[in-house]
């Protein structure tokens, strides 16, 4: 399953190549006009990458210890079950709506509005690169929760690394494209990108709550299939 949640997350940065190119091109041109391109481009993916990685181990980490607490407390086992059904709610949402629940979006600004003033300027900008893992995103969010389910900190960083890599096609070419193909800034291919990653999550969430599930009970919904 964790070879599969890298992959997933890979193709997530990948089919969200339209929403990040229209949510993420003119702030990438504006970096590297400050730095310089191509050094300033580099610099940014190069930051963008450390920071997702780091992101990814982090959020695995965390959910890796509240596994562990669930199998030593079955008091916890519940909150276990009830994050799992968060992200399927998550991953609705995204299908659904193609955006990310209104008080996150604007938790994610509030923060990113703090980090961005404090990154600002030449020699920042491989720590702005590795800020973005903060910025305001439905699909960065989805990618962390399918790092987060991927069984550990190596699997976690992983994901988040290949969801970087897939991404970052797009976004190095999104300052040419920004100014020079309004096509990708469309809504409807913005849209692509966040209803494929909000499926992926759901389908993760769906397999992480049956294998979590008491075996009598999976043999009962079986047994009405």
């Amino acid at each position: 399953m964790q070879t599969s949640l890298a992959w997933t997350a890979l193709l997530m940065g990948l089919a969200g190549g339209p929403h990040c190119a229209a949510m993420c091109g003119a702030a990438c041109a504006g970096v590297v006009r400050v730095a310089g391109a191509p050094r300033g481009m580099l610099q940014l993916q190069a930051g963008r990458l450390l920071g997702y990685t780091l992101a990814g181990a982090l959020a695995a980490a965390a959910v890796q210890n509240l596994a562990w607490l669930a199998e030593q407390s079955a008091v916890l086992r519940p909150v276990w079950t009830l994050f799992h059904v968060a992200v399927l709610v998550w991953g609705g949402v995204l299908l659904v709506l193609a955006r990310q629940p209104l008080w996150v979006d604007g938790a994610g600004r509030q923060i990113w509005a703090r980090v961005r003033s404090r990154v600002a300027g030449r020699r920042w900008v491989l720590v702005a690169g590795a800020a973005w893992a903060l910025m305001p995103c439905g699909l960065l969010y989805s990618a962390l929760l399918v790092a987060s389910l991927s069984g550990g900190p190596l699997d976690g960083a992983l994901s988040m690394a290949l969801f970087a890599l897939g991404s970052s096609i797009t976004l190095v070419a999104g300052p040419w494209l920004w100014l020079r193909l309004q096509a990708w800034r469309s809504p409807q291919r913005k849209d692509w990108g966040m209803r494929m990653a909000g499926a992926a999550l759901a389908g993760v969430a769906v397999w992480a709550l049956l294998h979590d599930m008491d075996p009598r009970v999976l043999e009962w919904c079986r047994s009405l299939w």
